[in-house]
């Protein structure tokens, strides 16, 4: 997410790297190069000056303590102030009516239907909702058929009328189910659409007339850059959408979207897009996409995300089975699939500080497990349970099994029993100390 920027603005704070203070002269040179990185990233110049102004300003201004270089000073500023050009705070979506009406539009491609399947399954699984489905793209038959299957992906209910050809009528009716029914909250899908399109403008005015939602939520796709946010400000002049969503972040994105958005247009992002997967949608943290985009993490949610799998019924079970030394394979799969539910793998680590720098250029596969889940699945139950007995004959066949090498084979049980005697000792941390000790073929998920 955002390597490229990240890495011109880790070039650019090299400048002040060694130098005992802060001057005109050096600041000077380092605010160039970050200009230069955002414009790189598709920044518009206008926005990109006047943040370099804002930065250089701030810098001018104080006095480096001792103990604080002015590199590290200088960044903490560049967080301050790009949290502050996205936005500054979280925006929470708006949630008020009865049903609670969300209005979804965009151009065409953007990715609104399946972010309209997302944003069903984070309402349900993280805010209690009973969310109706709405299909009123009416001129793409491909898209209510997609809204049907992401539907029954996520496990909630839509509304499809496969023969009307009135959106507005669609909206309406789908509105009167979800009151009879007990949704409480209705997603409305719509045809994407260009700003310069007068009659499908007027066709979705129309909807908004008609629905009146809580809640206009505008899908940009990241990876157009600056063209994103030229469409978001035509449209917010017809709509007045209450937010912006942001797809394809996990893509090759060069920033200028989302830096530049909430500037030019006035309204928040609310969501993040950050895979194909159903669960890869984030509410979107001003302060932690900058930290991200500085390469200094975003631990928080890091933690957030491990809280929302925790089991502490299960991590009792953990505990006792280490301090017994029971820990066994089956125990270990759990804590991968604990892993797996987290999301990408890469996104993961990613939000580790300066693991960012780390994984430049490395493709982590979205399967990352599927080696050492075919290595353990390879076992017999009593393998599983006791690795002790994993001789040399054994150890073959699973290799042969699970269409691996001895030697991954090998080196999976030596970590495996590595991890076990740390997590004796620091009885407990299962699924963190996994990962620190997940490295090489028959560990760390699969790089190329």
């Amino acid at each position: 997410m955002f390597e490229n920027l990240s890495e011109k603005l880790d070039k650019a704070f090299k400048i002040l790297k060694g130098q005992g203070s802060i001057s005109e002269i050096n600041v000077a040179q380092t605010m160039k190069e970050i200009r230069k990185a955002l414009l790189a990233a598709d920044v518009d110049f206008k926005t990109a000056k006047s943040f370099t102004a804002k930065v250089k300003e701030k810098a001018m201004g104080q006095k480096v303590l001792s103990a604080v270089e002015p590199g590290q000073l200088l960044t903490k500023i560049m967080q301050e102030e790009l949290a502050q050009l996205m936005g500054s705070e979280q925006s929470e979506i708006n949630l008020t009516g009865s049903p609670n009406v969300i209005l979804i539009a965009g151009l065409q491609g953007s990715g609104k239907t399946t972010f309209s399947g997302k944003l069903a399954l984070h309402l349900k699984s993280k805010m209690n909702k009973r969310p109706l489905l709405v299909a009123c793209d009416v001129y793409r038959p491909a898209a209510i058929d997609q809204l049907g299957v992401l539907a029954e992906q996520v496990n909630v209910d839509v509304f499809l009328d496969r023969e009307n050809k009135n959106p507005v009528e669609i909206a309406k009716k789908a509105i009167k189910h979800a009151k009879t029914n007990g949704h409480n909250t209705v997603i409305i899908d719509t045809a994407g659409r260009l700003a310069v399109d007068e009659q499908m403008m007027k066709e979705i005015a129309a909807i908004k007339s008609a629905t009146n939602p809580g809640e206009i939520l505008f899908v940009v796709d990241s990876m157009t850059g600056q063209d994103a946010v030229n469409t978001a400000k035509s449209f917010n002049e017809r709509l007045n959408f209450d937010g912006v969503v942001l797809t394809k972040l996990d893509g090759d994105t060069r920033g200028g979207a989302a830096l530049t958005i909430r500037s030019v247009v006035d309204k928040p992002i609310k969501f993040i897009g950050t895979s194909e997967k159903m669960d890869g949608l984030d509410v979107f943290h001003p302060d932690r996409m900058a930290s991200r985009i500085l390469g200094m993490g975003d631990v928080i949610s890091l933690v957030e995300r491990a809280q929302q799998q925790f089991d502490e019924d299960e991590a009792r079970k953990v505990q006792k089975k280490i301090a017994k030394n029971q820990f066994g394979f089956d125990d270990f799969l759990k804590q991968i699939q604990q892993i797996k539910k987290m999301g990408n793998v890469k996104d993961l680590m990613g939000m580790i500080p300066g693991m960012g720098k780390t994984m430049k250029g490395m493709d982590i596969d979205d399967d990352a497990f599927k080696g050492i889940e075919a290595i353990i699945h390879s076992m017999t139950k009593q393998e599983r349970e006791n690795p002790k007995i994993l001789n040399g004959s054994r150890r073959k066949r699973i290799a042969k099994g699970s269409g691996t090498e001895v030697t991954e084979v090998n080196q999976l049980i030596k970590q495996f029993s590595q991890m076990g005697k740390m997590m004796k000792m620091m009885q407990g941390g299962g699924s963190q100390k996994m990962m620190q000790m997940m490295q090489g073929k028959g560990g760390m998920p699969a790089m190329k």
